[in-house]
């Protein structure tokens, strides 16, 4: 029997390697379940290589189970059924973690001296797999089970294990593996079994001892929580106009994406060439000295940017396409390939072959060809070709040359995804980092999902590699796709893209709302935008609900910057406005848990109101549907409070006035509920009041009444 054993828990495994218990040392409660008879650790061969077993056993890909265990020392020599080598595994019993990592094999010197391989065989190696016991949450992306009480954390020590789990019935097996055609030896895992509120603690020693981007540090940030203020068009002439509108929302954080730096068209085009706009004259000097001014206004700047793309326009396309840029299939010319010829012969067959519009790019040596067609009997062949597409050059081609599908982006086609097992990656890492290094303190990983498979390491590791470039390390991270040891860097989850203002609040409660508390399981946090601004169309009950939602779970939301929009609409001051309340009560933590609950239910709308003792109350308000005789440019909420009704209300688009069936002692009018009350016009039975922005009518008449008058109401413009 073999106990390993820290401060927080007690793992006991058999000497037939089977695991027969996980307890959690301060409450002696077992994590496992109990009964499943399985393997603590397991090889995996692409098929049996030993003569013997080779005849013996189908020759498919095979799992050995490990069958018997030793310790020496801080290591485990493991033995497996069947196959003749075993496994050292070096065991860290740490206060907070134990980590098991592959070192070595022993392999049997007879074992394999008939066959010319590299002995032992093996494409995958277990690091460890438990059966543990559903608990009340299980974080899919941190890889955690846990309760109110205890968490189960099986987590990557290195980019290079693949961390996941498999549901059973009332368990899950929780598993880590070394993979060979990543990186087999040296790599390793940690297990956590602890009390739920030290989770993170234990996860922030295993980050410090393997020197992992600090990801509960980052989560723990003042800074973690703050909304952004996202432009394209930011740059050194026009940044005071963009810090005005960002102060006036109450931003603590401007993402700004790339083409405001770098030359870019049709899309992503010329990424990856990161040559500096014309407005910086000096380059990286400009750059600089537009950040400072930003952070001199209290204001920390990020940079957004697609790491793993390159343009279709760029210098790595054009004239020559380089070696890189990834390929998705490969296929071996049959025929030598002349200048004039418009059908590719090759000796594989090319079904299944990718047919989406702008996709169909095929790369031999610098040459990028496009078809219309394939064959899909002998002889193989792709027809209706065009030759030299990007402007790359039109060359002859050897019998027997490698190309490929060029990896064209699914989104837009104007870009292709490089290569991860080549230096592409870091070649772009490379500039990237040098303009971050100018001051930029966050930063948003775009296009993430676009790499080469496995994806659960390339997504992750192709994040990571341009994250140790950038000095100082980032506050924070958000990234447009998250693998498991992204957890560790990207500590600010995604932003959602889009919604359109007439499906804004259907959209927040479909994708962000049902997102949040699924992160949460994870001991993180999404991001709620980004938001559009649309002139006249984005109103302020519609940000008013987002962010309030947003606020609920502890999330940020990015406002996409619409300088024209924000010029010309009527309403932006009541819009960033409501966006400024509430990152105030961000940063104040004034949300009580029981607020928090309450913002939850996504079918009631709240509004964040400045009482009259100049304090933020929160209520839930109402819209009245149809207001003002189903006039659009009219909106209108009611509310209850201190036993009178309130009703805000604002033109969408302009100003003019309203005529309302009420008596003016009945009511009262402020610009806010702390102003004093504004002069009202009366007219025969009725009165008229003013409507631009934002303002509210108080009243002690019935909700019903205040309803129906202004349905009634008249729209003076």
């Amino acid at each position: 029997m073999i106990i390993l054993e820290n401060e927080q828990f007690r793992l006991t495994v058999g000497d037939d390697c089977i695991t027969q218990s996980l307890v959690h040392k301060p409450t002696n409660e077992e994590c496992l379940a109990l009964g499943e008879k399985i393997s603590l650790f397991s090889v995996t061969q692409e098929r049996p290589f030993n003569n013997e077993i080779k005849l013996s056993h189908p020759n498919k890909r095979t799992t050995f189970q490990a069958n018997r265990i030793r310790r020496e020392d801080n290591r485990l020599v493991i033995g497996f059924e069947i196959i003749p080598y075993e496994a050292i595994v070096e065991v860290i019993e740490n206060p907070m973690y134990i980590s098991f990592e592959l070192i070595d094999f022993n392999v049997d010197p007879d074992a394999y001296s008939s066959l010319k391989i590299s002995a032992p065989p093996v494409s995958e190696f277990r690091l460890l797999q438990l059966p543990i016991r559903n608990r009340e949450n299980f974080g899919e992306w941190l890889n955690v089970n846990w309760d109110e009480n205890i968490a189960v954390n099986v987590l990557a020590i290195s980019p290079h294990a693949r961390i996941d789990s498999e549901r059973r019935k009332d368990y899950r097996i929780m598993s880590a593996d070394a993979v060979k055609s990543i990186k087999l030896k040296g790599v390793g895992a940690a297990l956590i079994a602890t009390s739920t509120n030290d989770l993170l603690d234990a996860i922030a020693s295993i980050e410090e001892d393997y020197d992992l981007p600090r990801g509960v540090n980052s989560r723990r940030s003042d800074i973690i929580n703050s909304s952004i203020y996202w432009s394209s068009k930011v740059h050194p002439e026009n940044v005071d106009e963009h810090i005005k509108y960002a102060k006036q929302g109450g931003f603590k954080c401007m993402l700004i994406y790339y083409p405001s730096i770098f030359e870019e068209i049709g899309g992503y085009a010329l990424n990856g060439n990161y040559d500096y706009r014309k407005e910086y004259p000096r380059k990286e000097k400009d750059l600089k000295s537009m950040l400072d001014k930003i952070r001199a206004a209290g204001i920390t700047p990020g940079i957004h940017f697609l790491h793993t793309h390159i343009g279709l326009k760029s210098r790595y396309v054009t004239p020559i396409a380089d070696h890189r840029l990834n390929l998705t299939r490969h296929f071996t010319l049959a025929r030598a390939l002349n200048k004039d010829d418009t059908v590719i012969y090759v000796e594989q067959n090319p079904e299944g072959t990718v047919m989406a519009d702008s996709c169909r790019v095929l790369q031999f040596g610098g040459e990028l060809i496009s078809y219309e067609g394939y064959t899909t009997e002998p002889p193989y062949s792709f027809t209706g070709c065009r030759r030299g597409e990007y402007s790359t050059d039109i060359q002859n081609h050897a019998v027997g040359l490698i190309g490929g599908i060029l990896d064209v982006s699914e989104f837009g086609g104007t870009s292709v995804y490089l290569d991860q097992n080549s230096s592409l990656q870091d070649e772009i890492a490379n500039k990237i980092a040098a303009a971050y290094n100018m001051g930029f303190e966050f930063v948003y990983f775009d296009g993430s999902e676009g790499t080469n498979p496995p994806f659960d390491y390339h997504i992750s590791n192709a994040q990571y590699r341009v994250y140790k470039k950038l000095k100082p390390a980032p506050l924070f991270t958000e990234g447009a796709a998250k693998t498991h040891f992204g957890w560790h860097h990207l500590s600010g989850g995604n932003a959602f893209d889009i919604f359109q203002p007439e499906e804004f609040k259907e959209k927040i409660r479909e994708f962000p709302a049902e997102q949040a508390p699924r992160m949460a399981q994870d001991f993180t946090r999404l991001n709620f935008g980004w938001w559009g601004f649309w002139a006249d169309r984005t109103q302020p009950d519609m940000f008013e609900y987002g962010t309030s939602r947003a606020a609920a779970w502890d999330c940020p939301v990015t406002v996409m910057e619409n300088m024209d929009g924000f010029k010309s609409h009527a309403r932006t001051a009541d819009i960033l406005e409501v966006i400024r309340r509430w990152e105030d009560v961000r940063a104040k933590n004034w949300l009580t848990k029981e607020q928090k609950l309450e913002l939850r239910n996504l079918d009631q709308e709240h509004i964040l109101l400045i009482d009259e003792n100049n304090e933020y109350e929160l209520v839930p308000y109402y819209e009245i549907a149809g207001a003002a005789g189903g006039n659009k440019d009219v909106r209108a909420f009611i509310f209850e409070r201190n036993n009178s009704r309130y009703i805000v209300y604002w033109h969408a688009t302009g100003n003019g006035s309203l005529r309302l069936m009420l008596d003016s002692k009945n009511i009262s009018l402020h610009e806010e509920l702390y102003t004093d009350a504004l002069p009202i016009s009366s007219e025969d039975d009725a009165i008229i009041i003013p409507i631009a922005n934002r303002q509210y009518l108080k009243s002690g008449l019935t909700k019903s009444k205040l309803i129906e008058a202004f349905m009634d109401a008249k729209l003076v413009e």
